[in-house]
């Protein structure tokens, strides 16, 4: 796929696509005509997303899927390949987050993390590759400004985020000549709910967003940024004023975010610096 290309018949598997951003890229990608295979844990929730696609006359497939376990990892690209013959763009978009000082945290919830935000894409990537390069398709991975700065409270959501950028980073220069196309996307605070069940130190889900969602980034709006960076094969895409303003001072001021970062966690409803 060059710049600037259609998506009319492109194969494109969406992991968490339940909800929040998965399901707006699903329903943004089939509108622009792809035909999408969509994998989440919550098969009912996916059917739903599947049966909207499908009553607006594109083309939608399900696979129940837990990104943390490789052998389901395995078997979506496998269902994928048999539904729709081949892959060529995958979004590794499942993740999950955390709320929870370090030092009380069981390490059970950072193993959590990594596993599925994590290992979810390294299991996904690895076995659709193939089909991927020979389609000179697309790689992408929904990380987060948590990817580029550690931010107190989310060590296991920083540590995963940051691996996955290393890893997609690495990814894309050793694929600097087979043609195929890595991007990154990094959303700032989106509206959606990962924070409902982000993990407590105990690793139960939390149940409520510290956050006001409704003044947030929509997910429509961030899975639009992400058809756009498929399209033209961009490379990294930050989105929100406060997530460039981090990412640049984080840069040149690294000591003054780390106070940034502290003093605005620690201002969240029940935040554990209380």
């Amino acid at each position: 796929m060059a710049g600037n290309t259609t998506l009319k018949d492109k194969v494109v598997v969406i992991t968490g696509a339940s909800s929040g951003i998965g399901k707006a890229c699903a329903i943004a990608f089939a509108k622009e005509g792809a035909r999408v295979m969509l994998a989440a844990r919550d098969e009912e929730k996916l059917m739903e997303v599947a049966r909207t696609i499908r009553e607006q006359d594109h083309v939608a497939a399900i696979c129940k899927t837990d990104v943390s376990k490789e052998d389901d990892c395995k078997r979506l690209m496998e269902e994928t390949i048999r539904e729709f013959g081949t892959i060529h763009i995958l979004i590794n978009n499942a993740g999950i987050s955390m709320r929870a000082v370090f030092a009380e945290t069981d390490l059970k919830v950072i193993r959590q993390l990594m596993d599925i935000n994590f290992w979810g894409t390294v299991y996904c990537t690895r076995y659709a590759i193939a089909e991927i390069i020979k389609n000179k398709g697309s790689v992408a991975g929904v990380s987060s400004i948590a990817g580029f700065k550690g931010l107190p409270g989310r060590t296991g959501y920083s540590a995963s985020k940051f691996a996955m950028q290393g890893f997609l980073d690495a990814l894309r220069v050793e694929n600097l000549k087979t043609g195929m196309h890595v991007l990154v996307i990094c959303p700032g605070y989106t509206a959606s709910n990962i924070r409902n069940t982000a993990l407590n130190k105990e690793g139960k889900q939390q149940g409520d967003s510290p956050l006001e969602e409704g003044k947030l980034m929509s997910a429509e709006a961030v899975a639009q940024h992400i058809v756009q960076g498929i399209i033209y094969r961009k490379r990294t895409i930050i989105l929100t004023l406060q997530g460039k303003m981090t990412v640049w001072l984080n840069k040149f001021f690294p000591a003054f975010m780390d106070r940034m970062a502290y003093n605005v966690i620690s201002k969240e409803k029940d935040s554990p610096f209380r």
